[in-house]
């Protein structure tokens, strides 16, 4: 029961890996044709099991992962089957004696060039698989055509079910159910943006909830898990890297295209580990518990609350551009401008709290603490700015949609018209304004009301 609790979660979280698995086992029962049915056995042999391994192998999660290993692979096998080939014709023009030092010679020059070639960061970043393939099939082919008979027939039908496996493996990935590595890459971004911001908004009230007249509500445990989301931030660089990688392989597909500037998701990745980093310093200061605020933390509550909401509000509006794939929304940089001026109006707060540290020396602990906090909150908001900068250049380099700024709209609907108290006294000039509509305060309704003013 465990056991089967297991499974049914892990296919719950991500109902791909089922249809990844399906894809596969298809995959495989195609390419062991090649050895039940008798027409391609008697053209191909033994060597159908190329296919079946090349199954194995290439097919990945993701369609550019499949693309990645698949054209390596064959890229590889035909430039070493090729090499093969011709190293096997020089070494029999070298005579019976010769033949076993030509080839021993010519395997350990190009398989040493080829492995030194891997220490290369752009090869072993995007064709590693590719030259460690070559490296085993040339000596598969360089030493084998020594001993074997029919050489070439060998090298056509293993040449000939590799690429029909990659073929196989390629076709399944891209029509059926494409696991895009773009497109992950892309959403994993933005859930950690917006990982980040939830962490922002919850801990203002989470540190300065004993200054609330001791009326906090205890957070509930899904609040409690929003505050720990944040660390998934922190180990996401190889996943990025990766899906980077592969997606540069990828086809064009839905909003992005083939030469889609993946690197720049690295650094907004980037950036965005930086303020996972600086949340997990400012995370210890919720560990042990909070005892009685001191004054100097009631001097910093306010502006410190402005910080963490406006930061958290400018990230999600960089998270919800992303997602629309549009151009970062004016009212990020709003929040942003807004957050910076209660930065201003935090250093002045703690400047004229400065004098009464000599008279709360019993608590200083807590005080270098409270101003910890501070300077972290502050380094928070230049790490969301250079994320919002980071943004922007992904939106340039990626044509994002432009969004046409908003026409100012008017809060309330009215008329005017002239008001006279007695026709037999003198017209002064008095109007009535009828004010009909609702006003927004803080993003909440109020109620309707008529408004008469002489």
């Amino acid at each position: 029961m465990e056991v089967a609790m297991k499974i049914r979660k892990l296919g719950q979280d991500d109902p791909r890996r089922i249809i990844h698995s399906i894809k596969v086992g298809v995959a495989l029962t195609l390419v062991s044709l090649f050895y039940y049915w008798r027409p391609l056995y008697d053209g191909f042999g033994a060597s159908g099991i190329w296919a079946v391994i090349t199954v194995v192998v290439i097919f990945e999660f993701t369609v550019g992962a499949t693309l990645s290993k698949g054209l390596n692979r064959g890229l590889g096998t035909m430039l070493a089957g090729a090499l093969g080939v011709g190293v096997n014709y020089l070494a029999d023009l070298s005579g019976q004696k010769g033949e076993p030092f030509v080839l021993g010679i010519f395997v350990f020059l190009i398989a040493a060039s080829a492995t030194f070639s891997r220490f290369f960061p752009g090869i072993k970043a995007r064709y590693d698989y590719g030259v460690l393939i070559f490296i085993l099939t040339f000596s598969m082919v360089s030493v084998s055509g020594y001993r074997v008979e029919e050489f070439l027939t060998m090298a056509h039908q293993r040449l000939a079910t590799i690429l029909a496996g990659g073929a196989i493996c390629i076709i399944i990935s891209i029509v059926v159910c494409p696991v895009w590595a773009g497109e992950t890459l892309h959403n994993s971004v933005i859930s950690n943006i917006n990982k980040l911001a939830n962490y922002l908004e919850g801990f203002g009230g989470e540190y300065f909830h004993c200054s609330e007249d001791e009326q906090h509500v205890t957070s509930t445990a899904k609040d409690k898990s929003l505050l720990q989301e944040y660390k998934v931030v922190l180990n996401s660089k190889s996943m990025e890297d990766s899906m980077a990688n592969f997606a540069r392989w990828e086809p064009r597909h839905g909003n992005f295209g083939f030469r889609h500037p993946w690197k720049y998701y690295l650094k907004i990745g980037s950036f965005a580990r930086q303020c996972a980093y600086q949340i997990e310093a400012l995370n210890a200061h919720l560990s042990p518990p909070l005892q009685e605020p001191s004054q100097f933390r009631r001097v910093m509550e306010v502006p410190c609350k402005t910080i963490t909401s406006e930061s958290a509000k400018a990230l999600k509006a960089l998270a919800t551009a992303m997602k629309t794939m549009t151009d970062p929304s004016p009212s990020s940089q709003l929040h942003l401008t807004a957050a910076k001026s209660a930065i201003n109006d935090l250093k002045n707060s703690l400047k004229s709290a400065t004098t009464q540290i000599s008279e709360d020396i019993s608590n200083l602990l807590a005080i270098i603490s409270d101003a910890k906090v501070a300077s972290i909150l502050i380094e928070i908001v230049k790490s969301v700015e250079d994320l919002r900068e980071a943004v922007s250049e992904l939106s340039l380099k990626a044509k994002f949609k432009s969004v046409s700024p908003e026409k100012p709209q008017l809060l309330h609907k009215g008329s005017i018209k002239p008001f006279v108290e007695d026709e037999d006294e003198v017209q002064q000039p008095h109007v009535v304004i009828t004010v009909r509509g609702s006003i927004e305060n803080n993003n909440e309704d109020e109620n309707n009301g008529i408004v008469n003013k002489k």
